[in-house]
């Protein structure tokens, strides 16, 4: 017999009992990076983000796990439903609070519902879903949206009434290269030249780039970084920033195996940094920030370090971020990624199902065109 939990911290659970069911391998999932968020307050109910995690048990044993939040906003989704906020209230309806399950500020592909392996996933699927639906139902919320899970649980909660949004991100993959000269054979001549000039006027403004991870990233550094953030998202959107100095701090503390710290210096002082989390075979790119702006900086620290780091450790997949049609011409392919959309509302739920269904023509033909691009031979 299967049955719910839901906990309004992540706090309520045992990092151990957490990690169990979801492991250590896929960084945003750890009890660590949740509990991060948590406690330093870049996730909470006055942000938009009330947790609302949910545990499943078979006969008292818990086999499942599902982080999700109560929100009042669609800012960190990275999912952008803001019209269909608009159409429901040009309707007279509430599109706030909705249930989603997503991790924070994450837009990466990754585990949403974590089982325990031997379990009978189509049994859980359903029981799932019937428990977000009560959810909903309990709180009077919109509906339920699933983002970036992997294809085959996307595929899953599409088969139970919760349809696919299709995305298109740019990523690199390694086709078992041995340098990053190795890496750039695969490009046409014109188009290699031009990353190499790229990469050159880094090195002739006499900057060096330090990729740090584990102890080599000191408080010190954490704090020089946290700076950069800041800066760079006051300067971009007005304000600093939806994570703050005390979640860079626990992320060092209980997770720093899993960080890899690009570090830009010049004239001895540090002024740039791409913060990336990693996994058994993929590199995520997550943050970047700068006090001084240099002529290509930005794609160095945060593309071609990190293409160079996966290729020295072996890692399979270089996920950079959302969006930037510019990573194209430096060797990231367009690549789909997928979020479900549960709709309480019957007339909405059928109106979303109808979009989606159109707009998916225009992603494929996106990912096509996207495709025609690509630096290669």
């Amino acid at each position: 017999m299967l049955t719910t939990q839901i906990l309004n911290t992540i706090a309520d659970i045992d990092a151990k009992a957490w990690n169990a069911i979801t492991g250590s391998d896929y960084p945003f999932t750890r009890h660590e990076f949740l509990s991060a968020l948590e406690l330093s307050q870049a996730v909470s109910a006055p942000m938009g983000w009330q947790p609302k995690h949910f545990l499943f048990f078979a006969n008292n044993k818990l086999v499942a796990v599902m982080p999700a939040y109560i929100k009042n906003n669609s800012y960190g989704e990275y999912v952008f439903d803001f019209e269909w906020a608009n159409a429901f209230d040009r309707h007279g309806l509430e599109y706030y609070p909705k249930l989603i399950t997503a991790i924070p500020y994450t837009p990466a592909t990754g585990q949403r519902l974590c089982i325990v392996e031997g379990q009978n996933q189509a049994e859980i699927y359903e029981h799932v879903f019937a428990a977000i639906q009560h959810v909903v139902k309990q709180h009077q919320l919109s509906g339920w949206h699933l983002l970036f899970p992997e294809k085959a649980l996307s595929d899953a909660f599409k088969g139970l009434s919760a349809p696919t949004r299709l995305a298109v991100h740019f990523q690199w993959h390694n086709r078992g290269f041995n340098s990053f000269d190795d890496f750039l054979q695969t490009f046409s001549s014109r188009k290699r030249k031009n990353l190499r000039k790229e990469r050159q006027k880094v090195v002739q403004q006499n900057i060096t780039l330090t990729v740090l991870s584990g102890a080599e990233i000191t408080p010190s550094i954490w704090q020089k970084f946290y700076q950069f953030y800041q800066m760079t998202y006051a300067k971009r959107s007005g304000h600093t920033g939806y994570l703050n100095q005390h979640f860079f701090q626990l992320i060092g503390q209980t997770m720093a195996e899993q960080v890899v710290l690009v570090m830009a210096e010049l004239d001895g002082e540090y002024i740039a940094g791409a913060l990336n989390f990693k996994s058994s075979d993929t590199l995520y790119g997550r943050y970047w920030g700068a006090i001084k702006e240099c002529d290509h900086l930005h794609f160095e620290a945060c593309y071609y370090q990190g293409i160079e780091y996966c290729i020295a450790n072996k890692l399979q997949h270089f996920d950079p971020g959302v969006q930037g049609e510019h990573k194209i011409k430096r060797g990231f392919e367009p690549t789909y990624t997928y979020s479900n959309h549960y709709i309480a509302d019957a007339s909405f739920s059928a109106a979303i199902g109808h979009f989606l269904t159109e707009e998916e023509d225009v992603i494929h033909a996106y990912k096509q065109d996207a495709e025609q691009q690509l630096p290669f031979k």
